[in-house]
């Protein structure tokens, strides 16, 4: 289990590392423009980005609660997001 949870996290640490560049600044330089020169990231912020409103748009009832709202809400005109507040409200809960 102990290697499987070290999998997930340099995984996680990856990804925060390419999507957001979480650390990028970290990392030396010359290291991050060789890797680059041989796995180029064209237009990747756009094209990511795209990649997550094609996936969520038609079903964007499953953004609630999640990053994914934020990201429909800047692409998607006439979006808005159900707030947790609005959530509790509505609730079938008498109380």
């Amino acid at each position: 289990m102990a290697r499987t949870e070290a999998e997930i996290a340099i995984t996680n640490f990856g990804v925060l590392t390419d999507v957001p560049g979480l650390g990028l600044d970290e990392l030396d330089r010359s290291q991050v423009d060789e890797i680059t020169a041989v796995h180029p990231l064209g237009d990747f912020k756009n094209e990511f980005l795209q990649a997550f409103v094609d996936g969520l748009k038609y079903r964007p009832e499953t953004t609630d609660g999640t990053v994914n709202a934020d990201v429909l809400k800047h692409f998607v005109p006439g979006f808005r997001r159900t707030t947790t507040v609005e959530r509790l409200v509505g609730s079938p809960r008498p109380s």
